[in-house]
């Protein structure tokens, strides 16, 4: 099969030939916007929801990127374009996007003039081996555990600036893996509120009723909009609502939202168990709308993908 390609800097390159500097200000100090989204049976979700967000990270960095969203949308497709003959016809992709402001400040005068620019990046990678990975979860759910790390109160970084600074976020990682093998970490914020997850947005259901997380100090997810705005299509009652974890460890269902899985249901919460363990009504319900939503199965691929790798 072709080599993958990427987007670097105004060129299409193999990725082995992409290279940033160890002087970038993403390498020096994790100042680089990113956005990640995916393919659903070949069509980007939500594209056009994505760049924009990206564009708030820029604009809250002052970055600068050198190309225009349409620009940088256009260029997305052509990447799919290059890069889906080197993969079976149904695997859809994870779509990376990067943006630095280049080389950092204090190691500017090592640079020509035509290196002092925005580092731009637009990648894509095959989804199988990772939906494979979680196959099994959407039959059995995840575990959710809190971790000793905190999310960063809005006050000291904006919650809403997607980068690449998360040490954070790779601590709690850490933490919830030594607590429980292969749990996921949801964060509390400073005041003893859920936050979200390392990886995707939180939601409850109590007494019926749909509950996630404020966006005081959470990155508001596309698929988290995406899901509320199925749930009101569905007659469901949704609120945001500040949720300490004594409240979320007596709900009834609990379910962790992102781009990549889509829906993906808790079957314990510290280890408590979430109702009896399996998927709940209203995830069931959520979950059905995502799918005629995207046009995509998300479990369903999953089982395909990890049927053919095994």
């Amino acid at each position: 099969m072709n080599e993958r390609l990427c987007y670097f800097n105004g060129r299409f390159l193999p990725e082995h030939e992409a290279k940033i500097s160890i002087f970038d200000s993403a390498l020096q100090v994790g100042d680089m916007a990113f956005e990640v989204t995916r393919t659903c049976n070949g069509r980007p979700f939500r594209l056009r929801d994505h760049l924009d967000r990206l564009w708030n990270s820029l604009a809250a960095l002052r970055i600068e990127p050198g190309v225009s969203k349409e620009e940088l949308e256009s260029i997305t497709h052509d990447v799919l374009k290059h890069n889906r003959p080197t993969e079976p016809a149904d695997v859809d992709w994870t779509i990376l996007h990067d943006v630095s402001r280049g080389p950092a400040s204090a190691f500017r005068s090592h640079f020509s003039a035509e290196e002092i620019r925005p580092t731009v990046i637009v990648a894509c990678y095959p989804l199988a081996e990772k939906m494979a990975s979680l196959a099994a979860t959407y039959e059995t759910g995840i575990d959710l555990v809190v971790p000793e790390q905190r999310s960063l109160p809005h006050e000291l970084l904006s919650a809403g600036i997607k980068c690449r600074s998360r040490v954070h976020y790779q601590l709690a990682n850490l933490q919830a893996e030594a607590k429980r093998h292969g749990a996921t970490a949801i964060l509390l914020d400073p005041d003893g509120f859920i936050t979200e997850g390392t990886t995707g947005n939180v939601f409850f259901v109590r007494e019926g009723k749909l509950l996630t997380p404020t966006t005081r100090n959470i990155l508001p997810g596309v698929t988290r909009r995406t899901v509320l705005e199925l749930a009101a299509a569905l007659g469901l009652t949704a609120q945001e609502a500040d949720i300490t974890l004594d409240v979320a460890i007596e709900a009834e269902e609990a379910f962790v939202t992102s781009t990549s899985i889509g829906i993906i249901h808790a079957r314990t919460l510290e280890g408590r168990p979430m109702g009896d363990g399996a998927i709940g009504p209203i995830a069931r319900r959520l979950r059905d709308a995502l799918t005629a939503e995207v046009g995509l199965d998300f479990a369903a691929q999953a089982a395909a993908y990890a049927a053919r790798l095994c």
